[in-house]
């Protein structure tokens, strides 16, 4: 049972629902793995910023055409709570996320889910365990962000009563992402989950904590083809083929911002996270 589950969470869903509807969208929430500042005797299990751990064999990622791109976090799976997610995360090797931030051009190039020219402008390296790493030092012309090591903790992943994973079991007749007659879309329990917690965070797994809307939907138009209509009835299924890898939101600490306080999301299906198929993995952002 996570943290959550058995504490704040549980008692804010019921205070503000029945205790049936309470206790089905707490039975449907997902874990995750909630990754913060690294402090006291905490076990660090990665780092926001920094310069990255590399093989001598692995190029630093490249955005051809317009640059290296900016070394965000890396995470060592073999440090984090064994078993805490849903999906088949890695149990060895280290996931490190490049992102090119404009730093080179002003933010003139964006990456952008929807046009996949631009793809290559964010990245997720594997290094397996055992193979030998050495820290790589920062491309010329980026400056890197600075380090913060991460700690790691449990938790159970908030998701709004829209989110098809909430939608599909208690209004299954429902229009996709649209409210319902039901309990889960009064006004009360809205505020109470915006109240709960309104930052996006850094997290592992998990439902994505999304800033504007749910992060699936646009990977999944994504993957139909950019030209995809935003309500062709394909979406809704498509949307259930991805899960998220990794999310890392603006840092004062890291000196990382994401447009305006926003963060970065990076999905992949579970087929592929399980045969360790990162460069399927897509990325998208979020911002105010």
């Amino acid at each position: 049972m996570t943290q959550n589950l058995s504490g704040a969470l549980h008692a804010l869903a019921h205070a503000h629902l029945p205790s049936d509807a309470a206790e089905q969208w707490l039975g449907l929430l997902r874990p995750g793995i909630r990754l913060a500042g690294a402090g006291g005797d905490d076990a660090v299990v990665g780092q926001l910023g920094g310069e990255p751990r590399l093989p001598a064999d692995v190029e630093w990622p490249v955005w051809e055409g317009f640059g290296p791109l900016s070394f965000v976090a890396s995470v060592d799976c073999a440090a984090l709570p064994a078993d805490a997610l849903d999906i088949p995360f890695p149990t060895s090797g280290t996931l490190a996320f490049f992102h090119f931030d404009g730093q080179l051009d002003d933010g003139d190039a964006l990456v952008d889910v929807g046009d996949p020219e631009t793809w290559d402008g964010a990245r997720v390296v594997h290094v397996p365990a055992g193979v030998p790493v050495t820290e790589r030092a920062t491309p010329a012309g980026l400056d890197p962000y600075p380090h913060v090591p991460l700690a790691a903790r449990v938790i159970l992943t908030v998701a709004e009563p829209t989110h098809p994973q909430i939608q599909r079991v208690v209004a299954p007749e429902g229009e996709l992402l649209e409210e319902y007659e039901h309990p889960l879309c009064s006004a009360e329990f809205a505020d109470a989950l915006l109240d709960y917690d309104d930052a996006a965070g850094h997290q592992l797994g998990g439902t994505p904590q999304s800033v504007q809307g749910p992060v699936e939907l646009e990977v999944a138009r994504a993957a139909l083809g950019p030209g995809t209509d935003w309500h062709d009835p394909r979406l809704g299924d498509e949307m259930d083929q991805w899960v998220q890898l990794a999310q890392f939101e603006s840092d004062d600490t890291a000196d990382m911002m994401w447009g305006d306080t926003g963060c970065l999301y990076w999905l992949i299906r579970p087929a592929d996270l399980a045969e360790l198929r990162f460069e399927r993995a897509l990325f998208t952002w979020q911002c105010y």
